[in-house]
């Protein structure tokens, strides 16, 4: 007996056990069962102090490092025709001063140039032909010029005779005479004629050449302008490729590349000057009134780490974008750059626009606003009441308030929607301020 008594209370306890186990977990269940019925949840809102102190305010926001004063390659002006990419660098790759960047189809330029030589090997040639004929023509009116000259000096010398003479022959000579004289000024305004003919023909024909070699020379300047190249070492950066249709609207655009098609006076590429570095950073419109030239930035370059950067806002651009989503371009100068940097690195800034001293101030996400008034919802109680308040300044994570006391406990999310859930949407708060 003294070994089975032992047994039979180990048996006893384990169903014992057993027992309360699945009592509690019956509980368990049926309470929960019997809140899902009845929908009651326990919510809570969270809640913040407003503290008094001093604020920090900043704008944060990802940006591309470039260099500073970059070197611009643009596409020559080519007489309005678009042209082709036939050879264009990677971006990023490392050049020398004279090193070919891109290039593009010269087949337009060099069917120009073939046209323009043999334009000047033809009115080269009717050039030689017309100065041939006229320098011919020249020497014929040179020697009809001094033979009709010595027509008048003879018949000169025969009217010399007519004392002698009878009066009839006397009269002839004296015809003759005349008629030799007037034949020499018929001559010489004849040739004069001719030799302004003469001479404006040469002009055109000269005219026609100097048009044709501008034409191969322009064609020639034309391929020579067609490669580009560096004149500074450093790493290739391509542009946006701004020929893209509407498809790309309040998207990324693409890069350049080879066989794109580009027009005249389009920035292709640049060269940036590695020792003026910059970051261009796309900011919210929203916070362009808070930014100014000079402020201090932190940057941080992501494939650099463990490295902070200092540096100063340099140039804000213009606001683009779509409506819904408006922002400007800031460029930030860094002050203190290492050998790592390379352009295109993506980084993340941080521009101290200001510091405000023994200010209120609460998290940003207990800010509330409700057609342009803000308001914050302040506990009291067991309730929470909405209460207007003015505000100063903000940034991502804090404002910076007025109308409310130090110390006063103001929700961080709209106790309508936790009064909504928990079924009781009118005691839980008073009406929006008006």
């Amino acid at each position: 007996m003294s070994q089975a008594a032992p047994v039979r209370w180990g048996r006893w306890l384990a169903l014992i056990l057993v027992a309360a186990s699945v009592s509690t977990a019956t509980g368990l269940y049926m309470m929960r069962a019997w809140r899902d019925i009845t929908g009651t949840k326990t919510e809570t809102v969270p809640t913040a102090k407003v503290v008094r102190g001093d604020v920090t305010l900043e704008v944060t926001a990802r940006g591309e490092l470039r260099g500073g004063n970059p070197e611009v390659l643009i596409a020559p002006m080519t007489g309005g025709l678009d042209m082709h990419l036939t050879v264009l660098k990677e971006s990023g790759s490392e050049v020398k001063s004279g090193e070919v960047v891109a290039e593009f189809d010269i087949t337009e330029q060099e069917y120009r140039l073939r046209e323009a030589e043999d334009d000047l090997a033809e009115t080269e040639q009717r050039l030689a032909y017309v100065r041939a004929t006229s320098e011919a023509q020249e020497e014929e009116d040179r020697y009809a010029l001094i033979r009709a000259a010595d027509d008048v000096k003879l018949a000169e010398v025969e009217v010399r005779k007519n004392p002698l003479l009878p009066s009839i022959s006397a009269r002839q000579n004296v015809l003759a005479l005349d008629a030799a004289r007037d034949h020499l000024v018929q001559l010489q305004h004849n040739i004069a004629n001719r030799k302004a003919t003469d001479d404006a023909g040469i002009a055109i024909q000269e005219a026609a050449r100097r048009r044709a070699q501008s034409q191969a020379r322009t064609a020639r300047e034309n391929i020579d302008a067609m490669t580009l190249r560096t004149h500074r070492d450093g790493y290739v950066s391509i542009r946006q490729n701004t020929n893209q249709n509407m498809t790309y609207f309040g998207m990324q655009l693409p890069a350049y590349q080879v066989g794109d098609t580009v027009r005249p006076g389009m920035a292709v590429a640049e060269i940036p000057d590695l020792r003026n570095w910059e970051i261009a950073a796309k900011i919210s419109e929203l916070d362009r009134g808070h930014i100014s030239v000079g402020q201090r930035t932190g940057i941080r370059i992501v494939a650099v780490p463990g490295r902070v950067y200092t540096g100063r806002v340099k140039e804000m651009g213009g606001t683009s974008g779509p409506a819904w989503n408006r922002v400007f371009e800031c460029k930030i100068a860094i002050e203190d750059p290492s050998i790592e940097l390379r352009p295109g690195m993506s980084s993340n800034i941080v521009i101290t626009t200001d510091q405000m001293k023994g200010v209120l101030s609460l998290p940003a996400q207990a800010l509330f606003e409700s057609d342009g008034k803000a308001f914050v919802y302040v506990q009291e109680g067991g309730n929470f009441t909405a209460k207007p308040v003015t505000l100063a300044r903000r940034n991502e994570m804090r404002v910076v308030i007025t109308g409310l006391a130090e110390g006063q406990i103001v929700a961080l999310s709209n106790p309508t929607e936790t009064a909504k859930k928990k079924g009781a949407a009118g005691g839980a708060m008073q009406a929006l301020p008006k």
